[in-house]
C-alpha cells in the first residue's frame, strides 16, 4: 500500500511539474517580445544617456576654452602694458608677435563661436585641432620673452 501511494503521488508531482513547467507557444511568443521591447527601451534610453553626455561635454569644453582665450586675452593686455612701461630691445618685434598672437586668439574665439554640434566625428576633430591649437599659443606665451619661436 505504501508503495502505490508513494507511487502515485511521485507521479502526481511529475505530471504537475510537466503541466505547470510547460508553456504554450503563444505565452513564449509573449515573453519574448515583452524581452525584445524591453532591450528596445533600453537602447534607446542608452543613446539618450549617450547624447546628453556628449552635450555636456562640449558644453565644458566651450567653457573651458573660453576661459582659456579671456586667460590670454588678459596676457596679451599684460605684455602691451610690459612692452609700453620697460625699455625693450627690439619693441617692433615684440609687438609684431604680440599682434599675431592677438589676432590667433581672435580666431580661435570666433572658431569656438561658430562650433555647431553637428555629430561625434566633427566635434573629435574640431576638439582635437581646436587644443593643438590652444596648445599652440599657449607655448607662444610662454616663449614670448625669450625668443623662440
Amino acid at each position: 500500500m505504501k508503495k502505490t501511494i508513494l507511487t502515485l503521488a511521485v507521479t502526481a508531482i511529475v505530471a504537475g511539474t510537466m503541466l505547470t513547467g510547460c508553456q504554450s507557444q503563444a505565452d513564449k511568443i509573449k515573453d519574448a517580445q515583452a524581452k525584445v521591447q524591453d532591450a528596445q527601451n533600453k537602447v534607446v534610453e542608452a543613446r539618450l544617456d549617450l547624447d546628453q553626455a556628449m552635450k555636456d561635454s562640449i558644453q565644458q569644453f566651450i567653457k573651458e576654452s573660453e576661459d582659456q582665450i579671456a586667460a590670454n586675452e588678459k596676457n596679451i593686455a599684460e605684455y602691451k602694458v610690459k612692452l609700453a612701461k620697460d625699455k625693450v630691445a627690439n619693441r617692433a618685434q615684440y609687438e609684431k608677435r604680440l599682434a599675431e598672437m592677438e589676432q590667433q586668439n581672435r580666431e580661435m574665439k570666433k572658431r569656438l563661436e561658430e562650433f555647431r554640434e553637428d555629430g561625434k566625428e566633427n566635434w573629435v576633430t574640431f576638439r582635437n585641432k581646436f587644443n593643438h591649437d590652444m596648445v599652440q599659443m599657449g607655448k607662444s606665451f610662454h616663449d614670448f620673452w625669450t625668443g623662440n619661436r
